[in-house]
C-alpha cells in the first residue's frame, strides 16, 4: 500500500478521528480536576518524544496514543477554571466545535477565490466589531494571529499616513531620509508594543517617555506637546493592573495636533462590551487604530487577534502585496489587511463566539470576570494579603509580604501545589503575584479554593 492509499484509507474509514474525538473528550472531562501545571513526572515523560527521525511511516494510531499519553498531562489546564498566571482567555465550547469543523475545511483566508465563507464573514466580524467598541463606520478590520501583530499593523499604518502627509511615500522610499516620526509612549507600555517599534524601525532610544500615576495610567499633564509628527501609544488595560488610560482628553489634543493614537486593548478593549465596564473605554472613539485578542477576554481558540484601523487607505497601504498570480476581487481579500498572505480563517471561530454570545452574553462573560477578580481581591484581603492595585477590570496584584524574598517562595509554592497556577511580576518597586481572571470556566468556587491556596502557601513558605 503507497502512502497516499494509506492516508485515504485513514480518512474513509474515520477511526482514526474517533480515536482523536475520544482523548479529547477524556481531556476535557479531567480538566478542571487535574493539576493546572503539570507535574514532575509528565515533564520527565516529555523525554519520550526525544527519538532521531524515523526512516519510515508511521502508525496513525500509535502517535496519536502517544500524544494523549504524554502531551496530554504535559499540558497547562488553562480551560479550567484555576489558571491565572498569563492573559490567557479559556475557550467557548461553541468555538471549540467550530474550530474542529474548519480544521477539515483547512482554508487559507489570504483572498477571496480561496475561501469566500471565511471573506464573508471576516466582513461580519468587522462590522460586528465596531459595533460592540463603538469605532468609526470607516474602520477597517485585520484579523492575524495575536495583538502582536496588531499592533504592527496599526503602526505601519501610523507610519505610511504620517509620511506621506509629509510628501514621504514609505512604500517606495523607504526609512532612508524619511523625515522623522515622534513615538510616545507611557512608562508602562506593554512589551509588545515596544517590539513592534523595534520592529518597524523606529528605534528604541527615540522613544519618549511619559510618567504614569501609581495604577499604571498615562498622566496627560506629563505629555509634551504634540504635532502631526506624532505617534502616541495608549493602553486599554495595563497588563498587571489592569487599568485604563484617559483616553478622551489625549485622543482630543492629539487629533487636534495632527496626532496619530493607537490604543492596546489586548484584553480591556473588551470592556466596551459590558454596560457596567464601558465607562472604562469611554473615548476610545477618538483613536485611529486598535489591538485587541480573542483569545483572551472573548474566550476563543488560540490564535485570534485583530487590529482595527479607521484609516482603511493606510492600512491596505502599508501591508498589501501585489503580483501576476494575486487575484484580487470585488469582495474582501483578507489579505489586503494583514502582513501574512497565507493564513488560516480564525474569523470563522470569532465570529461564532459573537454569534453565540451576543449582545447580553458578551456582557455577561465580561463582567463575570470582573467580579470573579473582585471576589479574589476581597478574599485574599481579609486573609491578610495586601492587594496593590484598584480592581477596575480582571486583575488583581497581590504583595503576600514585605519581604521581595518571602513574596517569591510564596508564589514558588502556590505554583507548586497545582490547586492553581498564577504569575509574578514587579509593580512599583516591589516582587508581587499577579492575577488574571481570564476564562468563562472560574467560577467562586474556583476563586475560594484558589485563596486557600494562597494561604496554605504562605504558611509552608513563612510560617504564618
Amino acid at each position: 500500500m503507497t502512502l497516499r492509499d494509506k492516508m485515504h484509507q485513514e480518512l474513509q474509514l474515520k477511526t482514526l478521528f474517533d480515536q482523536a474525538k475520544g482523548y479529547a473528550y477524556d481531556y476535557a472531562e479531567a480538566a478542571e480536576q487535574r493539576n493546572v501545571f503539570p507535574s514532575t513526572q509528565a515533564i520527565t515523560d516529555l523525554e519520550r518524544f526525544v527519538e532521531v527521525l524515523p526512516t519510515q511511516s508511521g502508525d496513525a494510531s500509535t502517535i496519536l496514543q502517544q500524544l494523549h499519553e504524554y502531551g496530554s498531562p504535559a499540558s497547562v489546564a488553562q480551560t479550567g477554571g484555576r489558571y491565572f498566571g498569563f492573559v490567557n482567555g479559556g475557550i467557548l465550547p461553541i468555538t471549540l466545535a467550530t474550530k474542529w469543523l474548519t480544521d477539515f475545511w483547512d482554508q487559507n483566508a489570504a483572498l477571496y477565490v480561496m475561501s469566500p465563507i471565511s471573506a464573508h464573514l471576516e466582513e461580519i466580524c468587522e462590522g460586528w466589531l465596531k459595533e460592540i467598541f463603538g469605532l468609526p463606520d470607516e474602520t477597517a478590520a485585520s484579523f492575524v494571529s495575536g495583538t502582536s501583530t496588531a499592533i504592527v499593523c496599526g503602526l505601519a499604518a501610523a507610519r505610511y499616513r504620517l509620511l506621506l502627509n509629509q510628501g514621504w511615500d514609505f512604500n517606495r522610499q523607504g526609512h532612508n531620509g524619511a523625515p522623522p516620526l515622534r513615538i510616545l509612549a507611557q512608562r508602562e507600555t506593554h512589551s509588545a508594543v515596544v517590539k513592534a517599534i523595534a520592529l518597524l524601525g523606529f528605534g528604541l532610544d527615540n522613544i519618549e517617555w511619559v510618567d504614569c500615576d501609581a495604577q499604571g495610567r498615562i498622566i496627560p499633564e506629563k505629555l509634551p506637546e504634540l504635532d502631526s509628527t506624532c505617534i502616541v501609544l495608549l493602553q486599554a488595560g495595563n497588563v498587571n493592573s489592569g487599568a485604563f488610560d484617559p483616553f478622551e482628553v489625549i485622543c482630543r489634543r492629539a487629533n487636534a495636533a495632527g496626532a496619530w493614537v493607537h490604543i492596546d486593548g489586548a484584553f480591556g478593549l473588551w470592556a466596551a462590551g459590558s454596560e457596567r465596564l464601558k465607562h472604562l473605554t469611554g473615548g476610545i472613539q477618538g483613536a485611529h487604530s486598535w489591538s485587541v485578542d480573542g483569545h483572551k477576554t472573548l474566550n476563543t481558540p488560540y490564535d485570534s487577534g485583530i487590529s482595527l484601523c479607521r484609516d482603511r487607505e493606510a492600512l491596505v497601504a502599508a501591508l498589501q502585496a501585489s503580483g501576476a498570480y494575486i487575484m484580487y476581487s470585488e469582495n474582501r481579500d483578507g489579505m489586503l489587511y494583514t502582513p501574512e498572505m497565507s493564513r488560516r480563517a480564525r474569523a470563522v471561530e470569532l465570529w461564532a463566539a459573537l454569534k453565540y454570545l451576543g449582545r447580553e452574553g458578551i456582557d455577561e462573560l465580561i463582567y463575570g470576570l470582573h467580579q470573579r477578580a473582585r471576589q479574589f481581591a476581597e478574599e485574599l484581603s481579609a486573609a491578610g494579603f495586601d492587594i496593590v492595585n484598584e480592581v477596575v477590570f480582571n486583575q488583581v496584584v497581590v504583595s503576600a509580604s514585605e519581604q521581595d524574598a518571602e513574596t517569591q517562595l510564596i508564589l514558588e509554592e502556590i505554583q507548586a501545589s497545582g490547586e492553581c497556577w498564577v504569575g509574578g511580576s514587579v509593580w512599583q518597586g516591589r516582587k508581587v503575584i499577579r492575577i488574571s481572571v481570564c476564562s468563562w470556566v472560574t467560577s467562586a468556587e474556583d476563586v475560594s479554593r484558589s485563596v486557600a491556596a494562597f494561604i496554605a502557601a504562605r504558611h509552608q513558605a513563612c510560617g504564618k
